[in-house]
C-alpha cells in the first residue's frame, strides 16, 4: 500500500482530529470531514482544532471538508469517528456515496440505544456486505495528537484488509495490533465508559483508592460476563481494548466519562454534569443499552446496574454505593 493513499476521517471532533493527525504523521493525505460548516471553516483558517483539540497544529496533509460527498469521493479507506447516537443515520447518508469496494472502519464506541445493536450490526444492515472493522484502545486524543506512545487494537471482518488499515495508523509512537474479534473490541470500548462513570462518582463522593481499585476489578468481571454472553473472547477483554481502556478511562481526568461521574458524585445534576463536559459522554447513553442487553441475556452487572439507576431512575450515588455494599456474601468470580 502506497504512503500516498488518501484517507477520509469522518468526524472532526477531538478523536477524529487526533487520528487524522496520526495518519498525516505517517505520510497519508487526509480529508477531515465535519458536519458543521463553520467548524470546518475555522479549521481551514486556524490550522488548528481550537474547539476540541487546542494547541495541536493541523498538518498540511489534512484537508478539512464540510461536504460529505466530496470527502469520500474516489477513496477506498474511510474512518468514521462520530458519536454512536448518530451512527445509523450517518450510514444512511453515506451509503449512496460509496461502492462495495470501500473499506469502512470506525473509532466510535457504544451501541444503538433503541435496539441494543452493535455498531458492526448497523454497518451490515445499512451498507450490506462490505469490508469493515473497529479501532479501539487506551488512548486519549491529546496524547495521540502529540505523538506520545499509544497502542490500539484494530479488529475487522477480513484479515488482510484489517492489517492494511492498521498499517495506515501504525508508525512512530503509535502501535496497532490486529484481531478478528470485533464484538470483543466493541464491548470493551463501550462498557468501560459506563464503569468510568461509577469510578468517577465514587471519587466524587470522597472514597479512596481502595474503592477505585475494587470498582475497576469487579467492573472487569462484569465486562467478562457480558462479553461471554455475547460471544467475545476473554483474551480480547483482557487486552488493550478491554482492560487497557478500562484502566485508562477510570483513572485519568482526561476521560469525559470519569469527569461526568465526578460531577455527579459531587452533587451536580445530570444536566449540569453533561453541560460542564461540553462534549458527548458516551457512557451516559451506553448505560441504558447495557442494562437492557444484560437483562436480555441474564447477565449480572451490579455495578453498571447501579449506574443505570443513578442516571435514569433518580437514585442517589450514595444510595447506589450502599446497595452495592449490602449485596450478599458470595465467592469471587
Amino acid at each position: 500500500m502506497s504512503a500516498a493513499d488518501e484517507i477520509a476521517v469522518l468526524g472532526a471532533g477531538s478523536w477524529g482530529t487526533a487520528l487524522a493527525t496520526q495518519l498525516a504523521r505517517n505520510g497519508h493525505p487526509v480529508r477531515l470531514w465535519g458536519h458543521q460548516p463553520e467548524h470546518i471553516e475555522a479549521l481551514r483558517r486556524d490550522r488548528e482544532n481550537r474547539a476540541f483539540l487546542p494547541g495541536i497544529p493541523l498538518s498540511d496533509k489534512i484537508r478539512p471538508e464540510a461536504d460529505l460527498a466530496a470527502a469520500v469521493k474516489g477513496l477506498r479507506q474511510l474512518l468514521i469517528v462520530i458519536p454512536s447516537k448518530a451512527y445509523r443515520e450517518f450510514l444512511q447518508r453515506l451509503k449512496p456515496l460509496i461502492d462495495d469496494q470501500v473499506r469502512v472502519f470506525w473509532a466510535s464506541k457504544g451501541f444503538e440505544i433503541e435496539t441494543g445493536k452493535f455498531l458492526h450490526e448497523l454497518v451490515i444492515e445499512e451498507l450490506g456486505s462490505c469490508c469493515y472493522g473497529v479501532i479501539s484502545g487506551p488512548t486519549f486524543a491529546t496524547e495521540v495528537a502529540r505523538g506520545l506512545p499509544s497502542s490500539v487494537t484494530c479488529a475487522g471482518n477480513r484479515p488482510e484488509a484489517t492489517r492494511e488499515f492498521a498499517e495506515l495508523l501504525h508508525g512512530g509512537h503509535f502501535r496497532c495490533y490486529t484481531s478478528d474479534d470485533i464484538i470483543g473490541v466493541e464491548i470493551g470500548g463501550a462498557l468501560k465508559n459506563v464503569l468510568a462513570i461509577a469510578v468517577g462518582a465514587a471519587d466524587g463522593l470522597g472514597f479512596g483508592a481502595n474503592t477505585r481499585a475494587a470498582l475497576i476489578t469487579r467492573g472487569l468481571a462484569e465486562t467478562m460476563r457480558f462479553g461471554e454472553a455475547y460471544g467475545a473472547r476473554p483474551q480480547t477483554l483482557m487486552g488493550l481494548s478491554g482492560l487497557g481502556d478500562l484502566i485508562l478511562t477510570c483513572t485519568d481526568d482526561q476521560s469525559r466519562n470519569r469527569r461526568f461521574g465526578l460531577a455527579i458524585g459531587r452533587g451536580e445534576s445530570i444536566e449540569q454534569a453533561i453541560e460542564s463536559i461540553g462534549q458527548t459522554v458516551e457512557g451516559y447513553r451506553a448505560a441504558r443499552a447495557v442494562q437492557a442487553m444484560a437483562a436480555a441475556r441474564g447477565v449480572a452487572i451490579p455495578i453498571m446496574e447501579q449506574v443505570y439507576q443513578v442516571l435514569y431512575e433518580g437514585k442517589s450515588p450514595a444510595r447506589a454505593v450502599q446497595d452495592l455494599e449490602n449485596r450478599e456474601l458470595k465467592p469471587e468470580s
